[in-house]
């Protein structure tokens, strides 16, 4: 049996799969063990679609810019921040309707990342392989129209599921170093360990021959300034999350 540090360990984004289905009890137990994930005050903030229909896959697939794995996939799951049963219950217990403020907005937005990743490490544990699909935060108003998604529920991230066809070598992750501090932040000690980190990505991405970045500072660049989204604290607003 593979110890959980293990397999959390060997984790890899895998987005090439067989034709396999994915058993509909394997898929109903992994997201059931997903929500045994801790959760803010029991709230469970969160809802998962599952969209079988191959129209609305091809609408989000586009709306991800164009990912095509979002099409092909065995499963493809949307996790939603989710305070609508929250405001139903809030009436119920005669404590007024809910307002979407951050605190409640935040909590939410944890509750559904800690309950996706309990379903992917979960899928990982029956052999499946799977990806985050952050790119549905492109056009959140394109995924929220074909889910129907009503008031105070919002598309996170989507996840493709399967049987894995091809599996990439597991990416290396930051020192520990640079991420753990004792009693205070220590700036000093990220840049050099940041450079260190760029010549292993380097290395890496020389050896998988990718084209996402010559390094890791230039591949997280990339990412975070050309995925600006300013359209979420609107969209995000209308949805009912994040007000003030």
């Amino acid at each position: 049996m593979v110890r959980v540090t293990e397999l959390m360990k060997s984790h890899v984004s895998v987005r090439s799969f067989s034709d396999e289905v994915v058993a509909q009890e394997t898929l109903l137990d992994i997201l059931r063990a997903g929500q045994f994930a801790s959760t803010s005050s029991h709230i469970q903030a969160y809802s998962v679609v599952r969209v079988t229909d191959p129209q609305k896959r091809a609408a989000i697939s586009q709306a991800s810019g164009g990912q095509k794995w979002v099409v092909n996939a065995p499963e493809f799951l949307v996790f939603c921040a989710d305070l609508r049963r929250l405001d139903y219950s809030c009436i119920k217990a005669g404590k007024g309707e809910l307002d979407g403020l951050t605190e409640h907005s935040l909590a939410a937005v944890v509750d559904v990342a800690l309950f996706a990743q309990n379903v992917l490490l979960a899928a990982e544990s029956e052999g499946l392989g799977g990806v985050f699909i952050g790119g549905i935060r492109n056009a959140p108003d394109i995924v929220i129209n074909q889910l129907n998604l009503p008031k105070f529920v919002f598309p996170v991230f989507g996840m493709c599921l399967g049987h894995p066809k091809k599996r990439n070598a597991t990416k290396p992750r930051l020192p520990l170093e640079a991420v753990l501090h004792t009693d205070s932040y220590e700036e000093g000690m990220n840049k050099q360990l940041v450079d260190d980190f760029d010549e292993e990505m380097a290395m890496y991405y020389l050896n998988r021959g990718a084209t996402t970045g010559s390094n890791w500072s230039n591949s997280v660049a990339e990412a975070l300034q050309n995925k600006r989204r300013e359209h979420m604290q609107d969209i995000l607003n209308k949805s009912g999350f994040f007000r003030a």
